[in-house]
């Protein structure tokens, strides 16, 4: 019996009842560029064969929603941390008007997601943003940009007295949309312009010093003020890109690359690194813990549609140890089980592992006394 190796974006199968249905299954920068900084339950069955690995790929906990501002959103969903008064809806127009003003404590627009988010999920979000002004160097010696956010972050994570998103390794737990307004740095009367930058940003929780992207310069686009921008990002767990777009009247306004948090070019992700956000949020950060960047913005948001996907079990090994015990390892999301079964005929199955508790980290089930000389393994999620 081989054993077999991680295979993301393989042949797989989509287990619906008793049905198998096949479904197919990335430079340098100056001293400036460096600075800136509704669920469902549902079984999920995995297949591994003697003869092969098989990923099942299906619906799971999943968090989708949309806001056009036609009703007070504060009615039904939304909340606001921090400063209340740098948001408010604007029931004549349909939309959020949003102030980003760094010299305001951190202050977030929020809608938890009902899921918690790791790099090895799918989301996307897309929204309509007007600018009507933004700049940067509001605030004495501060005239480096700090970002202005809408996104994804770990809740309890961001609202903590110590969350400050433009002091480096201060910010765990983020996965958002940012953009940088133009600015300028002063190094000992060496002036370093800091061009306008629209930015698909990650910061992991297990080590919050690495950055993607760790450089922004590819992403120097600036956007214009008193036009409507449409956003897209999406980001895809299999192969750990984000592609982000930004259009006008469904013209893009430029050709942004792709991030690939594998990528050793650009981020700072290690493979051991991960994030996990729950919540939604247009966010005003505080320049507290920063000494070079500021932002006051005044615009509005609107036409939000965010759609963020959970993956019970991703990342999936299997093979036979040294020992030979039949194991599989994957990365499991908590509040849901994990058992291994076991079959010799794809008809009946056995369980031969303890129900195991998902725990945002891998998992290893195993089959002490695996049948010969041909056996067929699956890992079955539930949800408690």
């Amino acid at each position: 019996m081989p054993s077999f190796s991680d295979l993301p974006g393989s042949e797989g199968f989509l287990v619906s009842g008793p049905a198998l249905v096949s479904q197919a299954l990335t430079r340098a920068a100056n001293p400036a560029a460096l600075m800136k900084d509704q669920q469902m339950k549902y079984r999920l069955l995995v297949l591994l064969a003697s003869a092969g690995l098989f990923l099942a790929r299906s619906l799971a906990g999943a968090a989708t929603f949309a806001e056009d501002f036609s009703a007070n959103p504060l009615q039904h969903g939304w909340q606001i941390f921090g400063d209340t008064n740098l948001f408010g809806w604007n029931a004549t127009n349909h939309n959020l008007e949003v102030t980003w003003d760094s010299t305001h404590p951190n202050s977030y627009f929020y809608h938890a997601l009902g899921v918690t988010l790791t790099r090895y999920d799918d989301f996307s979000l897309e929204f309509d943003l007007r600018l009507s002004d933004i700049a940067s160097g509001v605030e004495p010696g501060k005239t480096g940009p700090l970002e202005i956010g809408l996104g994804f972050l770990n809740l309890a994570a961001a609202t903590s007295p110590n969350f400050m998103r433009g002091a480096w390794g201060a910010a765990p737990n983020v996965a958002e949309f940012d953009y940088y307004t133009s600015g300028y740095y002063d190094y000992g009367g060496i002036i370093y312009p800091s061009p306008a930058s629209t930015v698909p940003s990650f910061i992991p929780g297990t080590d919050s010093y690495h950055y993607a992207p760790a450089f922004v310069v590819m992403f120097e686009t600036e956007l214009p003020t008193n036009q409507t921008v449409h956003v897209r990002l999406a980001y895809t767990g299999d192969d750990q890109t984000a592609v982000l777009t930004v259009s006008i009247n469904g013209v893009p306004l430029s050709q942004l690359p792709n991030l690939v948090l594998s990528d050793a070019g650009n981020s700072q992700f290690a493979p051991t690194d991960n994030y996990y956000v729950d919540t939604f949020s247009i966010s005003s950060y505080s320049s507290a813990g920063d000494d070079y960047d500021s932002v006051l913005a005044h615009g509005t948001v609107d036409n939000l549609a965010i759609t963020a996907q959970l993956q019970p079990i991703t990342r999936l090994t299997g093979g036979l140890t040294p020992e030979g015990v039949w194991q599989a390892q994957f990365y499991a999301h908590s509040n849901w089980l994990y058992t291994l079964e076991c079959s010799t005929d794809l008809h009946s199955w056995t369980p031969v592992s303890l129900a195991a508790n998902g725990n945002e980290d891998f998992v290893v089930l195993q089959d002490a006394d695996p049948p010969w000389p041909i056996a067929f393994y699956r890992v079955r999620a539930q949800e408690p």
